[in-house]
């Protein structure tokens, strides 16, 4: 484990917003208005993914969100060309590729870079030029991380799942293989964020990884909203990541 360094900033993923929302087709949460109301509170940006069959995020809530947020605004798409030409005209600050399945609930597994590698020697120049920093969402896998190198990305997203899903001595191993991950990436270059299951209770130890730059949570912080408020929400994840770093 590292020493005691800066927290990594908190960006939160609105999805889950649009989510219920789109459970009954109102216009109602309105994802830009959660994003304001976050960054209010103390988040440092906001992440969003339009998935090809715009379950959560459609367009229009794009839009919004670019006019609403003057905080970093980060865009998750796959490489499908639908997908990355609506990046290419978002004006977003950031892009994160991401695999995507239509029978997921939500993304299950970082990108195979290895297997992608000839589209995402495409892709990475392509968003690059449109304004954005570009990262990828990788598993703790050191062939794939060694292979995002070679696609030129600045920043990788280590996909947290598999450590957010374990208990005990798996969890334990998951973190280690993190850990691992983190450090082996920034010994060839490699800036790093994380996301993907983490919630109040697991969050603190993933700030153990070396250099984490970001952390992106989303539905453990819209869970806690439906009880005690967005305010209290968003101030008690940024909490709960400073006393992870003081640990």
């Amino acid at each position: 484990m590292s020493s005691p360094h800066a927290a990594p900033r908190l960006h939160v993923n609105v999805d889950h917003v649009a989510t219920l929302r789109q459970a009954r087709r109102e216009a109602f949460p309105d994802p830009a208005e959660w994003a304001v109301r976050c960054i209010a509170a103390g988040a440092d940006g906001i992440t969003c993914h339009v998935r090809k069959d715009r379950r959560h995020i459609q367009d229009a809530d794009l839009d919004r969100l670019r006019s609403a947020v003057s905080a970093l605004l980060n865009l998750e798409v796959s490489l499908d060309a639908e997908m990355l030409a609506l990046a290419e005209a978002s004006r977003a600050d950031a892009f994160c590729l991401v695999p995507e399945n239509r029978l997921e609930v939500t993304t299950e597994g970082g990108m195979n870079v290895v297997q992608e590698l000839p589209r995402l020697l495409e892709a990475v120049p392509r968003l690059a030029e449109a304004g954005g920093i570009v990262s990828i969402f990788v598993a703790p896998d050191l062939e794939q991380i060694e292979a995002c190198a070679r696609v030129a990305v600045p920043f990788i997203e280590l996909h947290t799942g598999s450590y957010a899903n374990a208990r005990g001595a798996m969890r334990a191993a998951e973190l280690v293989r993190l850990v691992d991950a983190a450090r082996y990436a920034r010994q060839i270059g490699l800036r790093v964020n994380a996301g993907h299951g983490l919630d109040y209770d697991n969050v603190g130890p993933i700030t153990a990884l070396d250099d984490l730059e970001e952390l992106n949570i989303g539905f453990a912080i819209l869970a806690r909203a439906v009880f005690d408020g967005v305010d209290v929400a968003v101030r008690d994840m940024r909490a709960r990541i400073a006393a992870g770093v003081q640990a």
